[in-house]
């Protein structure tokens, strides 16, 4: 076909295709006239289209506004190749991490202009662009100066039916990207989407695919599911297409897996359970995924009942080497542990101050809200009216209380050094002196009143003078 008619056959597929927003119902927009584009936006393409480049919103931004939705970002797709994006926004703060995209950085906020896709030597054909995105609700194109929505997928009628199709073919769309197998769950689960039959059909045959996407794209995409509002939907469907089995297999131990007269709940019930209990922040959903996940491997018959000896350890360690392998950051990887590893809080009211002030110490100030935060939730999803939840809220009141007041947490918090207290014990340096500054931690963490330097000194001298040990350290 000559470039004239393919010109031709591409505008009149154009014309078939486009919508005009005059024409849709004034509850699928905002403005029942136009879209509402940031001024930035607009600015990037009539700029683009002052150098002679035809230039489009695409994406999400057209699906979120028909939604409703408050727009996050925004995307813009142009005939201007990287090179000339670059130049033509030398004045901007700018940087290129995906081939084919220039990113505009514009009072904090990102704008993504990339090259549109070429067909053979076409340099300007936007239904092939569109034709090549993920699912149909994305492959949608706004014209800001005749205000028309491109929509050659139907992406429109998929969002009225809150419908995940795949563009075209599916199998070729993942083979394009296999992150866009774990991105259909994503998306599908955050708008309260089901998806399309056939694309979840080829999800399912191709989710080993999975396996040629890096661990960090596939975190990234993991999280998002993880930080949705339900979060246990989207999990179901991850187990469902299989791509959970791909990338978190420990997690489907726990299926199937009773546990004692405590829980009502199987496992992993128990661990969906929880994540849809605990707010949406990355620490608090990611203790609450793993903080179960090696209790199959512990799980032990005794006495008619199921036990879980040295679970919290195992868990910790196996959420370790999972968050490792999907390139968690290593201060997040080691909270996460901790806070799993400290989880089975079982408060009584009649803790003294000191117990207290002692898991204040062992969990951290910055990270005790957490651990009680997820406790709650953990104790919850027990599957029983007021396990132990009840108690709670005095627990976070006497905690509250506490940290308001000064607190020993570290030997760098006592009123003595290593120095005195080598000279008042006779030790030379080494790790005695470490051993009775923790002692020292010890009694101030039980009677706060006795971290002064007088205190502490009388209680070393008279350790000293008994010429006995004290918490096993003997003076020399």
């Amino acid at each position: 076909m000559s470039p004239k008619k393919d010109n031709m056959k591409r505008e009149a597929t154009l014309s078939r295709m486009r919508t005009s927003v005059d024409r849709w119902p004034r509850e699928n927009l905002k403005d029942r006239n136009r879209m509402i584009v940031p001024k930035m936006a607009v600015t990037l393409i009539e700029r683009l289209q002052r150098e002679g480049h035809r230039s489009f919103v695409v994406g999400g931004a057209i699906r979120d506004s028909i939604m409703n939705r408050p727009v996050l970002d925004w995307d813009i797709v142009t005939t201007a190749s990287p090179a000339e994006i670059a130049s033509i926004f030398s004045d901007f703060k700018q940087f290129s991490l995906q081939h084919g995209t220039v990113t505009i950085v514009d009072s904090g906020r990102l704008y993504e202009v990339t090259t549109m896709r070429r067909d053979g030597d076409s340099e300007d054909n936007l239904v092939y662009d569109l034709e090549h995105r993920d699912f149909t609700i994305n492959a949608m194109a706004y014209d800001i100066d005749r205000k028309l929505i491109y929509d050659p997928a139907g992406g429109r009628s998929d969002i009225i039916e809150k419908r995940l199709r795949s563009v075209g073919d599916p199998a070729e769309r993942f083979r394009e990207d296999p992150l866009r197998l774990l991105r259909a769950v994503r998306i599908a689960n955050e708008l309260g989407f089901t998806v399309e039959r056939e694309t979840m059909r080829i999800i399912r045959e191709m989710s080993g695919q999975l396996k040629c996407v890096s661990n960090e794209r596939i975190r990234n995409e993991f999280m998002k599911i993880l930080l949705s509002n339900k979060p246990s939907k989207g999990f179901s469907l991850l187990k469902k297409s299989g791509l959970l089995s791909e990338f978190l297999p420990e997690l489907l131990e726990g299926l199937f897996k009773r546990q004692n007269t405590h829980h009502r709940y199987t496992i992993y019930r128990h661990i969906m359970e929880t994540i849809d209990l605990v707010k949406p922040d990355p620490i608090l959903r990611l203790t609450a995924l793993f903080h179960d996940i090696a209790k199959p491997r512990v799980r032990k018959r005794s006495k008619g009942q199921f036990r879980f000896f040295g679970h919290s350890e195992a868990s910790a360690s196996l959420a370790g080497d999972i968050m490792e392998r999907l390139r968690f950051s290593r201060k997040l990887t080691d909270t996460v542990k901790k806070l799993i590893q400290l989880h089975m809080v079982n408060y009584d009211p009649a803790w003294s101050e000191g117990a207290i002030r002692r898991l204040i110490r062992r969990t951290g100030p910055a990270d005790i809200d957490y651990l009680i935060a997820f406790r709650k939730a953990d104790l919850s999803a027990h599957g029983y009216p007021k396990d132990k939840t009840h108690l709670i809220p005095q627990l976070e009141k006497r905690i509250r209380e506490l940290k308001e007041r000064p607190l020993v947490l570290h030997r760098r918090d006592l009123a003595v050094r290593g120095r005195e207290v080598m000279d008042i014990m006779g030790v030379t340096q080494g790790p005695e002196v470490g051993k009775l500054l923790d002692m020292l931690v010890e009694k101030v963490t039980e009677h706060p009143e006795l971290n002064t330097l007088e205190s502490l000194t009388e209680i070393l001298k008279k350790a000293n003078n008994s010429g006995g040990r004290v918490n096993g350290i003997r003076r020399r």
